[in-house]
C-alpha cells in the first residue's frame, strides 16, 4: 500500500541535505515509480477509477512503463469527479465511514466541489512546509509566531494551514507557535501588537492582496513592520516581482529571496509546489531579461507566471500542450489529473542550461545572492493565471495581472488597495469598452480630475507595453475606444470589495 509521505520526510535535516546533493534526475525517477505504483494501486482499489479505466478499454496490468503511463486518459472534474459518488471515488469505496476534513473549492470557474482531507494529507503538507520554513525562516533557531490570516471556513487555506503548521511544530519540537484570526483584520493587529515581540520572528501567511490591506492598514493603527524580523507564506494566486518588492520595502525585509514565499497549491490535490530561493532568484532575473524569460518560461504571451519546485515523488506533474497534469494519492486519489492550469515543467538540469544559453553562470549568480546554500536540485513547474480569468475586448486577451503591476506604481499606490475588478460592457452604440472597478484604501474618500487621469495612463501604458493584442486592438479602434473607463469604489464596497474571501479579479 502507498505511503502518503515517502519516507525520506521522516528526517528533514537529512533530506535537506539530499535536495541539495542527490542527482536531478533521481528524483524525477523516483516521481516516476511511485506516480505508476500509485496508477496500479487506484486501478484496483478505487471503484470509480476502476470503472473509468474500463469503459475506456484499458487493462491497468499492461501499463508497465512510464511511456504507456503517459497514454493513459486524463481525469478532471466533468469526466470523473462528478460522475461518480464520493465512496466510489475513495479508496476501498469507504466514504462515510472515514474520518475527514472536508473543503470546497470557491466555484470561480464553476459549480463549488468539495474535497475531503485525511489526516494523511495534512501531513504531507506539514512535511513540505517544515522544509521551507527551515530553509526560509530558520524555525529551528528562531522562537516564531506564525499568524495564520488564510480564510477559516470551508475553504483549504486556513484549516490547512493550522494542521500543518500544529503537527511540524509537534513533531519538530519547534519554538513555533500559530494563532488564527483568519481575515479578520482587528484580531490580527491585536495579535502583532500583543504577541510580536514576545517572539524572536513573525511570519504572516495569507491570500496576497489581503496581506497587503493588512500591512498598509496595519501602519494607521500604529503598527511599525520594520521592528519585526518578520516574513511572509503566501498562497491562492500569482503576484507580480513589483508587489513582492513593495511587501520587501514596507516591512524592511533583509533577504529578498527568502523572506517572501507563494505556494502554488488546488483545494483538488493541495500543496503542490511552493517558491524556493532559487526559484525566486530565477524569477526577478526573467523580468529582467527577455532572452532569459523566453527560455525559462516557454509560451509565455508576455505574461509572467508563478515559478515554484516540487517534490515529483509526493506530485507528479506532466505538461501536455501548455497544460499541467498531475498524479497524486490526496484525499481522493487523482491519476493523471488535468488541473486546468497552464504553465509547464522544466527539470533542474535544463534549467541550469538555461543559464548558460543566456549567457548567465548559474553557480555565480546563486553565489552573488548568497543563496548558494539553499540550491534544491528538484525539477520546477511554472502557471499562468488561468485563460478563463481573463476578459476579451474586440478579441484581445486582457489579463488582471498587467492591471495588478499597474497598480503598485508610487504615483497612485498611496490611495489604492491595489484591488479591482474588471469586464468588458458595451455602451448606447454598443461598442464594447474595458471597464475597471478600483478599490480606495480606507478613509480615502475621491480622487481628483487628475488622479483618475492619471490612474487611467498608468494602466493604459502598460497594457500597451505588456500585451501585443490590446496594442494592436487599441491603434485599430477610432476615438480612443480601446481606453479603459476608471470606476472607484470605497474600501470595502459589497459590490465587488467585500473583504471576504479571493479577490474577484474578473466579471463576466
Amino acid at each position: 500500500m502507498i505511503r502518503f509521505l515517502p519516507e525520506k520526510y521522516s528526517d528533514p535535516k537529512i533530506l535537506l541535505k539530499k535536495l541539495k546533493f542527490e542527482p536531478a534526475n533521481l528524483w524525477v525517477k523516483k516521481g516516476e515509480s511511485r506516480a505508476l505504483k500509485l496508477f496500479h494501486e487506484a486501478a484496483e482499489r478505487v471503484p470509480a477509477y476502476k470503472d473509468f479505466l474500463k469503459k475506456r478499454g484499458i487493462r491497468h496490468k499492461s501499463i508497465k512503463t512510464i511511456k504507456d503511463f503517459k497514454e493513459v486518459p486524463f481525469t478532471d472534474k466533468k469526466n470523473y469527479l462528478r460522475g461518480h459518488s464520493f465512496a466510489s471515488l475513495s479508496w476501498n469505496g469507504k466514504f462515510s465511514e472515514k474520518r475527514w476534513i472536508i473543503a470546497s473549492t470557491s466555484g470561480s470557474t464553476g459549480e463549488p466541489f468539495y474535497f475531503p482531507r485525511e489526516h494523511s494529507q495534512d501531513l504531507q503538507y506539514a512535511g513540505t512546509a517544515e522544509l521551507y520554513l527551515r530553509a526560509n525562516f530558520d524555525i529551528h533557531k528562531k522562537s516564531t509566531l506564525y499568524v495564520n490570516c488564510f480564510a477559516l471556513g470551508v475553504w483549504i487555506g486556513g484549516i490547512f494551514t493550522y494542521e500543518a503548521v500544529k503537527l511540524l511544530a509537534e513533531r519538530g519540537k519547534y519554538k513555533l507557535s500559530i494563532i488564527n484570526p483568519g481575515l479578520n483584520k482587528n484580531e490580527i493587529f491585536k495579535a502583532v501588537k500583543r504577541l510580536g515581540h514576545e517572539f524572536e520572528q513573525l511570519i504572516i501567511g495569507g491570500y496576497p492582496p489581503f496581506v497587503k490591506d493588512v500591512i498598509d492598514e496595519g501602519e494607521k493603527e500604529g503598527i511599525s513592520w520594520k521592528d519585526y524580523d518578520i516574513g511572509f507564506v503566501f498562497s491562492a494566486e500569482a503576484f507580480s516581482e513589483e508587489f513582492r518588492d513593495y511587501i520587501i520595502k514596507k516591512c524592511g525585509i533583509k533577504n529578498p529571496f527568502k523572506g517572501t514565499l507563494n505556494h502554488y497549491g488546488t483545494v483538488d490535490q493541495g500543496t503542490l509546489a511552493h517558491e524556493t530561493p532559487l526559484a525566486v532568484m530565477i524569477r526577478k532575473m526573467a523580468v529582467k531579461n527577455k532572452k532569459f524569460f523566453d527560455m525559462v518560461f516557454r509560451n509565455n504571451e508576455g505574461r509572467l507566471p508563478t515559478l515554484a519546485q516540487y517534490d515529483p515523488e509526493m506530485f507528479f506533474f506532466e505538461e501536455v500542450d501548455g497544460g499541467l497534469i498531475c498524479t497524486a494519492a490526496s484525499g481522493l486519489p487523482l491519476i493523471r489529473y488535468d488541473l486546468k492550469d497552464y504553465g509547464g515543467i522544466i527539470d533542474f538540469d535544463e534549467m541550469v542550461q538555461n543559464f548558460s544559453l543566456a549567457g548567465l553562470d548559474f553557480d555565480r549568480e546563486t553565489k552573488k545572492r548568497n543563496i548558494a546554500d539553499s540550491v534544491w536540485r528538484l525539477p520546477f513547474v511554472y502557471v499562468f493565471e488561468r485563460k478563463d480569468f481573463s476578459v476579451s475586448l474586440a478579441g484581445a486577451n486582457i489579463y488582471p495581472e498587467t492591471v495588478k503591476r499597474a497598480l503598485t506604481s508610487v504615483k497612485i499606490a498611496g490611495k489604492l488597495t491595489g484591488k479591482f475588478s474588471m469586464s468588458v460592457e458595451n455602451d448606447k452604440n454598443y461598442n464594447q469598452f474595458l471597464k475597471i472597478n478600483i478599490e480606495f484604501k480606507k478613509g480615502v474618500k475621491k480622487a481628483s480630475k487628475s488622479f483618475r487621469r492619471m490612474t487611467t495612463d498608468i494602466i493604459l501604458e502598460k497594457l500597451l507595453k505588456e500585451n501585443s493584442e490590446f496594442r494592436s486592438v487599441f491603434h485599430n479602434q477610432k476615438g480612443g475606444r480601446a481606453v479603459p473607463k476608471i470606476a472607484f469604489w470605497p474600501y470595502e464596497h459589497p459590490l465587488y470589495f467585500s473583504g471576504k474571501g479571493k479577490q474577484k479579479w474578473v466579471i463576466k
